[in-house]
């Protein structure tokens, strides 16, 4: 049995833990003497083990899919990050090669699973529910010609606070304020049929993704953990519907949902109607329906929103805000905690509604066995 969210984070740091060395991590510096060399002697290797470890596309490599599929567009001309770094604001970074083939292989398999039949090729293919959705995510600005897909515990509030900047509607970007996510933003559900297919066609097009069970946990203890608003209205609903005895509980506050019933609860929820905390990130984007010209990553935060900053020509004294104090991290200790505590027959049922995650964004399954758990 789970202990509620405050209990477990009080076990989590006493019996800490971490991952082993059997979960695969990808962004491994390189030093810049010798990124030539090793670009010669790891793709090969690497491109294999980010295919096995996004969920089980060997499959392509046997049939040839992904062998007439472009590789990306290099990642901008590096004027803007100069300036940063003759600025001070970041170090001369190494030649990062393993991550530029973590980025080939998403894109390679992106394109390769969206061309399937069974995929949607535009938003026109798309449900009204799922239109609606993507098109409530998508924000504009037209100064700037680009469209941001914004995903909730992906680093939303702050691409939101430049969105805000860059329109002129917010002095600073490093305010300690509390962010309205409705006001001073365009969405592109706001537009007419015709304006949304021009922007579509003509802007720069960007999203960005985080670990599917990273974003997970992360939702659960903020939205469960501190948020008012949410116990009361999906916690109490939680509790009484998953915890034993309690179903006509009038005292209920759902201030402490275990992990274990939140999980039972999204298994019972439909993908398409999910808060959109929670909501699988392929079904708030649909990257299938809408070709994205770049999609950064949690992981690499820094650099690929500068990457982004500087390609829709920011100035380059915009920058990507720092996270707020009060940001709590997921880190690689909690989530370990969290999914080896949690009964693995709950988590095999769990990972079909987000395996499009896993595997269009190349994120490797959790390792939950026995043995890595007991580390």
């Amino acid at each position: 049995m789970m202990l509620p969210l405050r209990q477990q984070d009080s076990a989590m740091k006493r019996t800490g833990g971490g991952r082993s060395g059997s979960v695969i991590k990808f962004r491994t510096t390189v030093k810049s003497g010798s990124g030539r060399r090793s670009s010669t002697v790891l793709p090969s290797l690497l491109t294999f083990l980010v295919i096995v470890a996004s969920g089980g596309l060997l499959l392509m490599i046997e049939k040839g899919m992904l062998n007439s599929v472009e590789t990306p567009p290099p990642r901008g001309d590096g004027k803007r990050v100069d300036f940063l770094r003759q600025a001070g604001k970041h170090s001369p970074a190494a030649v990062d090669v393993e991550y530029q083939i973590v980025q080939e292989i998403r894109n390679r398999t992106m394109r390769t699973m969206c061309s399937q039949k069974n995929m949607p090729h535009s938003i026109s293919s798309l449900s009204p529910l799922q239109r609606k959705t993507l098109l409530q995510h998508i924000l504009v600005n037209d100064k700037y010609r680009f469209l941001y897909c914004y995903v909730p515990k992906v680093a939303c509030s702050n691409w939101k606070r430049v969105l805000k900047f860059l329109n002129g509607a917010l002095e600073n970007l490093d305010a300690k304020i509390k962010m309205d996510h409705r006001n001073d933003l365009m969405f592109l559900s706001s537009l007419k049929p015709e304006e949304i297919r021009y922007r579509l066609k003509h802007y720069f097009k960007f999203m960005f993704v985080r670990d599917p069970m990273e974003r997970l946990l992360s939702a659960y203890r903020n939205k469960f953990g501190e948020i008012e608003a949410y116990q009361k209205k999906y916690g109490v609903e939680i509790i009484k519907r998953y915890r034993k005895g309690h179903a006509k509980d009038t005292l209920v506050t759902g201030d402490d949902v275990t992990f274990a019933e939140f999980v039972r609860y999204l298994l019972d929820e439909d993908v398409e109607r999910m808060n959109e905390h929670w909501m699988p990130m392929y079904n708030l984007c649909q990257p299938c329906a809408v070709t994205y010209d770049f999609i950064g990553s949690h992981e690499h935060l820094e650099s690929d929103a500068e990457f982004v900053l500087q390609h829709i020509g920011a100035s380059p004294y915009v920058h990507f805000p720092e996270r707020q104090t009060w940001y709590k991290p997921v880190t690689s200790e909690s989530l370990h905690y969290y999914l080896c505590s949690l009964p693995q027959k709950l988590l095999r049922e769990l990972l079909p509604k987000y395996i499009l995650d896993f595997s269009l964004f190349t994120y490797p399954l959790p390792n939950t066995t026995t043995e890595y758990c007991r580390h």
